[in-house]
């Protein structure tokens, strides 16, 4: 068998490794590191503006008790300089990389991030396009990858165990690294596969051994370092 050609580097949360997750300055590291995209987590504020968060409170990253569903736009800012989708967006366009939108869950608006997501990509298709950049709709939850069904997006259905790919409705799979031994992709017919989250030059080059589509990192120049030597 032919070996499989290098997976492309999406940056995880930014050059999350050297900067703080999710800020400007992460995305920006990035793209001087050779990122081929950006991975970001979504969540909606309180007055529905879609923000690059993980978690469900700004404790971890930002020291503060604001949760992000609870907590408007201003309120957040004038705690931590969050990124909205659209700033992404902005610098995602002006420097041409694709990006792997993820989709938060269980949240109070439930489906509401998914609604406000694809109203803004539809604002920005055009761009998009002219950009040449692909986009994809990442979640852990089958409800929202199923809600996006009607979608022309990318989607992908993260997993975090072998067996869930059993009940994938995505167009893309997302297993761990640990789980790519199981889900190589000649037993995932046509379905890329966004493979999450590898940072040694081990994981690395196992994606690239069983066939990754997508690699997300924290070390997108470390990981190009890899694969261009391997």
């Amino acid at each position: 068998m032919a070996p499989f050609s290098n997976p492309l580097i999406y940056a995880h949360r930014g050059a999350s490794f050297d900067h703080p997750e999710m800020s400007r300055e992460a995305y920006l590291a990035a793209v001087d590191q050779g990122a081929d995209g950006f991975e970001t987590d979504l969540r909606l504020t309180k007055d529905g503006v879609i923000v690059c968060w993980h978690d469900d409170d700004m404790k971890r990253v930002a020291d503060c008790d604001l949760a992000i569903a609870d907590s408007t736009l201003a309120e957040i800012r004038a705690a931590y300089p969050i990124l909205t989708l659209e700033d992404l967006l902005q610098i995602a366009l002006q420097f041409k990389k694709d990006l792997a939108l993820e989709t938060k869950h269980p949240v109070p608006t439930r489906g509401g991030v998914e609604r406000e997501l694809l109203k803004t990509l539809a604002r920005y298709q055009s761009r998009i396009a002219e950009a040449g950049i692909s986009v994809a709709i990442m979640s852990f939850s089958w409800f929202a990858i199923a809600r996006l069904r009607g979608s022309h997006w990318n989607t992908v259905y993260l997993i975090p165990f072998r067996w869930v790919a059993l009940f994938n409705l995505g167009r893309s799979i997302g297993p761990s690294v640990d789980t790519l031994p199981a889900l190589h992709r000649a037993k995932m017919g046509q379905r890329k596969i966004f493979a999450w989250t590898a940072n040694s030059a081990e994981e690395i080059l196992l994606c690239k051994k069983h066939g990754a589509s997508v690699m997300m990192t924290d070390r997108p120049g470390f990981a190009r370092t890899i694969l261009e030597s391997a």
